[in-house]
């Protein structure tokens, strides 16, 4: 790996060309990792084939953006105010800097775009203020309003107590996070009062590095993630994806589908107006991600960034479009107009599953929430959705079991999807056990399983059957502090045991369909190239 200081480097180096200097994430972690590290190779490319000089600056050796030939010059600097201004105001010195490119490192290069603009260095594609306007709480709900636009009902809260009576108005679940996070580091979904105030002890110090957001949690609302591009004046919606997991759980923890695999029409159209009203008002050039969430066929505005996000990649995988080249060129003054975007008609569908280190770390629960735990993803590809659903589970090293018993224990209120999913699982072949609550549930809906004791009870138990491997499937969604310790046992062993479990109720509804669909198959599938679907 070749790396030089500032100084040394340009004097060697002489140059006209124009030239764009790239902000890479720095050092990896989770949420901030390798989609970030694509977008910025993808834009050194672009600049190259079109004759401007690509500059990096990241500091991370096990990036591809720090290999030796992807751009013209790499800076294997860390990515710090001092060190980045004083590389970029001697590359000013040699050439013509057409800017800097903050937009496509994740958060990282975003904290230092105040620092670059306070030394007048020129920024490329959307400008820091508007990134900022849709960061800064209370000037996003001013541009909501204006726009017409809903999102739940929300409150930052400066104080322990401004918490305490901002939740008392809007009520509980709510969702809480920490201002300007990484990867939703701090997030928390709260039930009821003894878990927040146990919340706000364990972050006792978050007041000191600014406030506390706090959102209405939308319970069984699905979430949709956007990405678009524009040039300030035109947008082209690039990719709609429907998330698996209900809202609540980290876009970057929850499969997703590309095309929408059962919104309404109507709803999607809906969100793609939603995103150009959004890209248009913040002046966006470049990438922009909205994340939405739709409840009762009613659309909220959950989240917007007017930056490339992790789901670069698997659009444009999905897409066939490289939404990240013509992001780069729309940043430096290209229109949408140069580049013939067409709407895609989909004969497929995408699915990206993400990949976990649970195994790793020993007692860590599985259970998905707003705090991301994710560390990869795989993609599958197919003509029908379940069928899509299940390459992703093997790709993501899922098995797919089509027979044996299958452990059923869920939450209350995912007890009225419980009856279809159940009557599919016997219609595959299953049979079904299931704790007394649930079997008593399963009987009132004329559908028989076999009472088996929960770990709290006498032996032998659920978790004895697990670990002996005598059930193949765990659909087992919980909520509430002593429903998750009780049940934290039957999560792990499932993992440990290798035995396929689920706990979410959306992700239990696509996994049996799934396997349906890859038993239908005779557990077979038919391989596409990605040169081939894009044709």
């Amino acid at each position: 790996m070749e790396s030089h200081s500032s100084q040394s480097y340009c004097e060697s180096k002489p140059s006209n060309r124009k030239k764009v200097i790239i902000l890479g994430s720095g050092p990896n972690r989770i949420g901030q990792g390798i989609e970030f590290d694509y977008t910025c190779v993808h834009c050194a490319f672009v600049f190259k084939e079109n004759n401007i000089e690509a500059i990096m600056v990241n500091c991370n050796p096990e990036t591809v953006s720090t290999d030796y030939d992807t751009s013209d010059r790499l800076y294997f600097e860390p990515l710090t105010a001092e060190d980045t201004i004083e590389l970029i105001k001697k590359e000013m010195t040699n050439g013509e800097l057409l800017g800097v490119n903050v937009q496509f490192g994740g958060q990282t290069p975003l904290g230092l775009a105040k620092f670059l603009q306070d030394e007048n260095i020129p920024i490329i594609g959307t400008s820091p203020d508007m990134i900022d306007l849709a960061e800064d709480r209370d000037r996003f709900k001013q541009l909501l309003q204006k726009l017409n636009l809903n999102q739940p009902q929300n409150f930052i809260a400066y104080s322990k107590q401004q918490v305490l009576d901002s939740i008392k108005e809007i009520g509980f679940p709510v969702v809480v996070r920490p201002s300007y996070v990484l990867g939703g580091r701090g997030m928390a979904i709260i039930y009821d009062e003894n878990y927040l105030l146990k919340y706000l002890a364990e972050y006792d110090e978050v007041f000191e590095t600014g406030p506390l957001l706090i959102d209405k949690f939308l319970t069984d609302a699905t979430e949709v993630d956007v990405d678009a591009l524009c040039d300030g004046k035109e947008v082209f919606v690039a990719g709609i994806m429907q998330h698996i997991e209900e809202a609540g759980i980290h876009s970057g923890d929850s499969a997703c589908s590309i095309p929408p695999y059962s919104l309404k029409d109507k709803i999607v159209n809906e969100i793609k107006h939603a995103t150009i009203k959004l890209a248009l008002a913040l002046e966006v050039k470049g990438l922009m991600n909205v994340q939405f969430a739709v409840k009762d066929e009613q659309i909220f505005v959950l989240e917007v960034n007017p930056r490339a996000s992790r789901t670069v990649p698997f659009v444009a995988k999905a897409t066939g479009i490289g939404i990240a080249k013509i992001a780069s060129l729309l940043m430096i003054g290209k229109k949408i107009s140069d580049f013939k975007l067409r709407e895609k008609k989909f004969d497929f569908f995408s699915v990206k599953e993400v990949v976990f280190p649970f195994a790793r770390f020993n007692n860590v629960d599985t259970l998905l929430g707003p705090e991301m735990k994710s560390t990869g993803e795989v993609m599958g590809i197919d003509k029908t959705f379940p069928l899509a659903f299940a390459k992703a589970q093997i790709a993501a090293g899922v098995k797919l079991p089509i027979d044996g018993l299958v452990f059923l224990s869920v939450k209350d209120s995912d007890k009225k999807y419980l009856p279809e999913i159940a009557q599919k699982l016997i219609d595959i072949g299953f049979k079904i056990v299931a704790t007394r609550g649930t079997a008593k549930f399963l009987a009132e809906n004329n559908i028989l399983s076999t009472i088996v004791n929960k770990i709290t009870e006498d032996r032998p138990h659920v978790v004895e059957m697990i670990d002996r491997k005598e059930i193949s499937l765990v659909i087992n969604t919980t909520e509430g502090a002593q429903a998750t310790r009780d049940s934290f046992s039957i999560r792990r062993t499932s993992l440990m045991r290798g035995v396929t479990y689920t706990t979410t109720i959306s992700g239990a509804r696509a996994l049996v369909d799934a396997i349906g669909a890859y038993k239908n198959q005779d557990c077979k599938f038919e391989v596409f190239a990605l040169q081939d679907i894009h044709q």
